[in-house]
This record gives structure tokens, C-alpha cells and sequence, in this order.
């Protein structure tokens, strides 16, 4: 049975229970984290939680522990769960009130939550092949750079996409990309990796990060900068990246094959390469032990 940490004690996720006053359940009133685990080593999780920290003092919640706790907490819940290849899902929330009230209450303790399931990536057959997606208007608050549990609206915009066959949901916010559903999106013009600038508008990936670090390493040109619409629709590769997907090829969007030629539809040899170096540099990390 799958083992949890809840407020100091670890338990069967069975027993885990949280009051119903919590405000994570009444407002959403918490962030959270995703961290990939891999031969049981955290990817990245320095990374993971300094965007943790972040989360927290946007949203003016004291973060519950120090890192080498946080660590250590992670570490042994990876122990205690079976595969050495977990999925690591933590969550902070405001704590439990006496009573509904919007203002933060001023004498609560924080609810800590983590639990761990089987980490699943794409497949081969998938990765090959690429995947399909559709587009939707951003219609997000204003500080997507923070990781909160208040997730309905993108849980809307993926819902879109399963109900077209799709895996992803492209945003757009007045004439510009900025993210997908639960992804960051990479475009591919002549030769050039093009990202989204980190800012409110976008959460700040892990995954991201490593992409353009890849980049920088293997000398693939790359511009941060705004993406426009059209240089998105009209992208000879898309992609999107997220710590469960890794990298993974947008091959058709909104039902119109991505790219151009004999490379329409098909994913595209700018993904390829940088899935592979995405491959090599998880395998450096973790025999390294980062």
C-alpha cells in the first residue's frame, strides 16, 4: 500500500485524512511541487524547491520546513514506496481555520502533504509518432508563475483537449503564446528554438530550464522572447516539455499538421536530438547523484 507523509507522520494513504476547514479545500489556498524521480534520485529537486519557495511568498505562506528537511522528508518517502521510478507530488496549504474566511487567519499551522505514485513518461510509440493538440485562449488570473493548487481553470483547458483526442492545450494570451494546459511549449523556426520569457504569465518549468541549458551546451540557436501567434501556428517543430513529459513533439495543432513539406505532420529532427540530450544529461545528473 502506498505510503504518505501528512503533517509530521508518515501513514497509508488509507489513513490520510485532512480537515474539512483546511483552506487548501475551502480556497485553494496552497502551492505544490512535482518532482520526477529517477533510479530513486530527485531530478532537480534543489531546483524544484527553490520554485516552492517561490510559490510560497507570492502567495505569503511561511514555508513549513528548511531545505535539508525537505529533502530528507523526500527522500524517505521514496523509500518507503515501491519503483524506483516515482512521481513525487508535495503540497503546502494555509492550514485549517475555525472558521470560512477570506482574509488569512492569524494563528494556523500549515498542512503538508506528500505522496508519491509510478512515474510515467510517453512512450516509445508516442514519442515517434508525436502527438496532436488545440488551442484556446489564455483566460488565466494574472501570476501563472506561481505553483497554487487553485488549478480548475487549467484542468478546464485540458479537459478540452481530451474531449478532442488531444493531449495538450496551446494557450494564447492577446496575440502571443505563453504555455500549455500543464506544459511549457518550445517552437522551432528556421533552425532557431524560440521560448517564452519567464514571467507572470508563465510558470517557471524545471524541465524548461534544462532545454535551453541544453541548447546554450550543444550550440543550437535559442531566443527568450515573446512568441506571436502566427510564428507558433506557423512553426516548422512544436513541443512541449513538463517534468513527466520531457520532451515531447506537437506534430498536429488544432488539426492542421505542424511544419512544412515532407516534415509536415511528423516530429522533427531539432525535437530529436534535443530528446536524446535531454536523455544523456538525466543520466549524467543521476549517476552524479544531483
Amino acid at each position: 500500500m502506498t505510503t504518505v507523509f501528512l503533517d509530521g507522520q508518515f501513514m497509508p494513504i488509507a489513513e490520510a485524512k485532512v480537515p474539512v476547514m483546511d483552506r487548501g479545500f475551502l480556497f485553494g489556498d496552497g502551492a505544490y511541487e512535482l518532482i520526477p524521480v529517477y533510479s530513486r534520485r530527485p531530478f532537480r529537486l534543489a531546483e524544484h524547491l527553490r520554485r516552492l519557495q517561490h510559490t510560497l511568498d507570492g502567495i505569503r505562506l511561511a514555508n513549513p520546513h528548511a531545505e535539508a528537511e525537505w529533502m530528507r522528508l523526500i527522500g524517505e518517502i521514496v523509500a518507503r514506496n515501491d519503483g524506483d521510478d516515482q512521481s513525487v507530488y508535495l503540497q503546502v496549504t494555509r492550514g485549517a481555520d475555525t472558521k470560512r474566511n477570506h482574509a488569512f487567519p492569524a494563528q494556523v499551522v500549515p498542512t503538508v502533504f506528500i505522496m508519491t505514485e509510478p512515474l510515467v513518461t510517453p512512450p516509445p510509440a508516442q514519442r515517434e509518432q508525436g502527438i496532436a493538440a488545440i488551442s484556446a485562449p489564455d483566460m488565466r488570473w494574472l501570476r501563472c508563475d506561481l505553483k497554487t493548487i487553485s488549478l480548475l481553470a487549467n484542468c478546464l483547458l485540458r479537459q478540452q483537449a481530451v474531449d478532442a483526442g488531444c493531449v495538450e492545450t496551446l494557450l494564447f494570451r492577446d496575440g502571443f503564446l505563453t504555455e500549455g494546459a500543464a506544459s511549457n511549449i518550445f517552437v522551432v523556426r528556421d533552425g532557431v528554438l524560440l521560448a517564452p520569457p519567464k514571467d507572470h504569465l508563465m510558470l517557471p518549468g524545471i524541465t524548461y530550464d534544462v532545454v535551453l541549458e541544453l541548447a546554450a551546451a550543444h550550440g543550437l540557436p535559442a531566443e527568450v522572447r515573446p512568441v506571436a501567434e502566427a510564428e507558433a501556428r506557423g512553426a516548422d517543430e512544436l513541443w512541449m516539455t513538463s517534468s513527466t513529459k520531457e520532451v515531447l513533439p506537437i506534430v498536429r495543432l488544432d488539426g492542421q499538421p505542424v511544419g512544412r513539406d515532407e516534415n509536415a505532420g511528423r516530429p522533427g529532427p531539432v525535437g530529436r536530438r534535443m530528446y536524446d540530450w535531454y536523455q544523456a544529461f538525466k543520466q549524467t545528473v543521476m549517476r552524479a547523484g544531483e
